[in-house]
């Protein structure tokens, strides 16, 4: 019934987003990396909560329609939430592109992609219009697996400066961080579909559980019925096929909105960022 009602609410959620933040291009040092990366930031000075947002195994501009079906969907609601949105892009950055269906990668979400999302936030932090002390990260699919293990308990930040406030992660694969016995040291909540044939939820909800009583505060949201992207905005269930890691050994799994579920995590996770 909750759920229900949070799709009814969705286009309520989505008008209070209406103003679209321009992108802006930005350049972030990350040792000898020119991490290129994608800006969105409310009017006025500041200083406001940021977020760094991490890119699925796509990358962020390499699947046609990604931007404004996904990705910038998310950063005008939460722009218009008050947020500063950066999209570190992980893969162009190092002149990649799609990764979905690379079996041998380059670019691994608990190395690369850590340091990245670590680059970013102190970038975010010299700039005098975000609040140092309140940047989140979110993440998609293999950005959630970067985000899971950034702020792993194991997994130490920068020690000069505030660490991350708090963490969301949409449908991660969960079996190597299960594996690696992962907790968290910060609030994190991670939302996946039950009928998520890509990134299966039973892993993820074992490691929640396996976590309990050593970890920060960590919530996971299992949507009934959902497929990988439910949070995309009017995409049918299609199925897609030579992808790495799935449960079918023969790379197809299945992606597309979920109403319900779309609309829960609109209400759900300006909130978790907000605390």
């Amino acid at each position: 019934m909750a759920l229900r009602a949070s799709a009814f609410a969705l286009a309520a959620v989505l008008i209070s987003s209406a103003a679209i933040a321009a992108p802006e291009p930005v350049e972030i040092p990350n040792g000898d990396l020119t991490l290129h990366a994608t800006l969105y930031r409310p009017d006025g000075p500041g200083p406001f909560p940021a977020v760094v947002a991490l890119h699925d195994c796509g990358g962020l501009k390499q699947r046609p329609n990604t931007e404004a079906q996904l990705y910038s969907v998310w950063a005008n609601k939460l722009v218009a939430d008050g947020f500063v949105v950066l999209f570190p892009d992980s893969f162009g950055s190092r002149g990649l592109g799609s990764q979905c269906r690379e079996r041998h990668r380059t670019v691994h979400a608990w190395r690369e992609r850590v340091a990245d999302a670590n680059a970013a936030r102190l970038w975010l932090q010299a700039q005098n219009y975000v609040r140092a002390d309140h940047i989140s990260l979110l993440g998609w699919s293999n950005g959630a697996v970067a985000a899971l293990w950034t702020v792993r308990l194991t997994t130490l930040p920068h020690a000069e400066t505030a660490d991350f406030r708090s963490a969301v992660a949409f449908y991660p694969s969960c079996q190597r961080l299960q594996q690696a016995a992962w907790s968290a040291r910060v609030p994190t909540l991670i939302l996946i579909g039950g009928a998520d044939d890509w990134t299966p939820a039973a892993p993820c909800q074992q490691m929640v559980t396996d976590a309990h009583g050593r970890s920060a505060r960590v919530q996971i949201i299992v949507y009934p019925d959902a497929h990988h992207e439910f949070d995309r905005d009017n995409s049918p269930i299609r199925v897609r096929t030579g992808l790495v890691n799935t449960i079918d050994p023969s790379g197809i799994a299945h992606g597309g909105t979920n109403p319900a579920a779309r609309g829960d995590a609109f209400a759900r996770v300006p909130q978790w960022l907000a605390r």
